[in-house]
């Protein structure tokens, strides 16, 4: 499958950064790209995720304060609109057996592909802590604005490749308490 055109190279070829510091607890992203908890909160969470950066591009229109992308082909339709501007940054994020994210939320959607294995996805809003379990060349949108986690609960090595919709600047990533509707 190619997504050949203008938007879309650029879109791919994008990268991911560290933590947000100004979280309550926080995460640090060391020179290999491995996320290690800074917090005795976080340290007590087994295995963590592996993430390797792709790219990081900030898009702005600068003869108009609104970005504004829209493609229309066929039946297929597309927009997206940003003010002032929009960073887009990809990530690939290795999942060992029984790894997981911690908990967290975005400041904008989160688009994640599972390239390999199985995920397990939870929101912090879920009463029920109802498993969302995605395989393979399946996809998962995060609208960012709630806690949620990933979890590697398949027992096999997995891995997601992962595109951040952000304001100009933003940390990709905003550390949260654990919501208390799931058990871990």
């Amino acid at each position: 499958m190619s997504f050949r055109s203008r938007g879309f190279d650029a879109l791919l070829l994008l990268t991911v950064a560290g933590a947000c510091s100004d979280a309550k607890e926080s995460v640090s992203t060391s020179s290999s790209g491995t996320i290690a908890p800074t917090s005795p909160m976080l340290a007590t969470v087994p295995a963590v995720s592996t993430s390797t950066p792709l790219g990081r591009a900030t898009f702005v229109d600068p003869k108009d304060p609104v970005l504004m992308v829209k493609r229309i082909t066929g039946d297929f339709h597309v927009e997206v609109k940003a003010k002032p501007a929009l960073d887009v940054a990809m990530q690939s994020i290795a999942f060992p057996a029984g790894a997981q994210s911690t908990w967290h939320k975005h400041p904008g959607p989160v688009f994640i592909i599972v390239a390999e294995g199985t995920m397990t996805f939870y929101e912090g809003d879920d009463p029920t802590c109802t498993p969302v379990v995605k395989s393979k060349g399946q996809g998962f949108l995060d609208e960012g604005e709630h806690a949620h986690i990933a979890r590697n609960e398949s027992g096999a090595p997995a891995q997601t490749v992962v595109t951040y919709l952000v304001p100009q600047g933003a940390a990709l990533r905003i550390d949260q308490p654990r919501p208390g509707n799931c058990p871990f």
